[in-house]
């Protein structure tokens, strides 16, 4: 985000504040990760300090950990817990990531200059499978991310961005809010050919969700998949692409 920050030496503890990066760095340079949020649940079997959530971290817990690096997210994080970090003397390096080229350069950035390591090569792969120009699009999808109220993913989001590289457009990316509210109602209606109910923030299961919708079919769908940026784009990759395919066949 244009903040400087201190590293006299590649980091040889960091907290992540961000489950997708920590996944990322866990996956690539596990030796180095100290800490991580109660929501970072993967890999499985993560065996690190917990401090507290995403929008509620423990900032004295962080600190007792000694980091010489927080990995937090614009979108992801309070500002507030950011400046707090920073005033208390641990450096921050914040991402920004509302589109997949973005995350696949912030990831770059994260590994060969915060982190001092090479790029993992997941993210070779994923830079190769995601590359190449828009496809056509095969769907028009509608993403709940929450319900009561029911809020879905709009305008300039990683989200949305991600899905429309794998041929699915979202129904609502001309909205002027990234995350607006909405009713059942507007989102069951001509044009969207399906709604894609992840498991995350909210979570959609097969009893909950499914039943608000009576003209446009649902599909459960991994959040991890659609959301995350880091491992996750590998799998993402065949997925999205399936169903694409999919839907566009009726």
């Amino acid at each position: 985000m244009g903040t400087p920050v201190p590293l006299p030496r590649p980091p040889r503890r960091v907290v992540s504040l961000v489950p997708s990066l920590t996944e990322a760095v866990a996956e690539s340079v596990p030796d180095v990760l100290a800490g991580a949020t109660q929501w970072c649940g993967r890999p499985s079997g993560l065996d690190v300090a917990r401090v507290r959530g995403t929008k509620n971290p423990d900032r004295a817990a962080i600190a007792r950990l000694r980091p010489d690096l927080v990995i937090a997210n614009k979108e992801e994080n309070r500002e507030r817990d950011v400046v707090r970090l920073r005033a208390a003397g641990i450096p921050v390096w914040v991402t920004v990531v509302e589109t997949l080229p973005q995350a696949l350069h912030s990831l770059g950035r994260l590994f060969t200059e915060a982190l001092a390591a090479p790029v993992p090569d997941w993210l070779a792969t994923a830079r190769s499978l995601w590359s190449g120009p828009l496809p056509p699009v095969s769907a028009t999808v509608a993403v709940p991310v929450w319900r009561d109220p029911w809020m879905v993913v709009g305008r300039s989001t990683f989200t949305g961005d991600l899905l429309r590289r794998a041929g699915l457009a979202n129904a609502f990316a001309e909205h002027p809010d990234r995350y607006p509210h909405t009713t059942p109602q507007e989102i069951d209606r001509p044009g969207v050919d399906a709604v894609l109910l992840p498991d995350e923030p909210y979570v959609f299961t097969a009893d909950d969700g499914p039943e608000a919708f009576r003209r446009t079919p649902t599909r459960l769908l991994s959040g991890r998949l659609i959301t995350w940026y880091g491992p996750s784009l590998l799998p993402a990759h065949a997925t999205l692409h399936h169903l694409a395919a999919t839907l566009h066949r009726g």
